[in-house]
């Protein structure tokens, strides 16, 4: 199981190396796309799609699962998705301030749900403190 990193060990991480994390990108039959505009840095203030970042000693697999159930109320196994590309993002802040930059390695992935299973679609709605609005 994770455990959250002390404040100024993760703030050195960050600062200090990118970090490696998985997008999904989320269609439903239509082609249509899941966003969230986002509330925290970086990116705040930006629509994008859910994911999250990948911890020390869990697997692709195992982190998957977790980044899908923690962003769209559902588990998905990562045999269900297709592996979209390798992209990177830069920001001049990060979540512990301004002062510091962060650097993402993103291992993007496209998840199709039915509508009728899709998150904006059923009784679960999103709840997330990362995002404060979805389309």
């Amino acid at each position: 199981m994770h455990q959250p990193l002390p404040t100024e060990l993760f703030a050195t991480i960050i600062d200090s190396t990118p970090l490696i994390s998985i997008d999904l990108i989320v269609r439903d039959e239509n082609d249509n796309i899941l966003l969230g505009e986002r509330l925290n840095a970086p990116a705040r203030g930006f629509w994008f799609t859910p994911g999250g970042r990948i911890y020390k000693n869990e697997s692709l697999v195992q982190a998957f699962e977790r980044i899908t159930s923690a962003e769209l109320g559902v588990a998905i196994a990562m045999s269900e998705a297709s592996f979209h590309g390798v992209y990177e993002h830069f920001y001049e802040d990060s979540a512990m301030g301004d002062h510091i930059s962060t650097h993402y390695v993103v291992l993007a992935y496209n998840v199709t749900l039915p509508t009728t299973h899709h998150p904006l679609n059923t009784n679960h709605p999103l709840v997330n403190d990362q995002h404060q609005s979805y389309k």
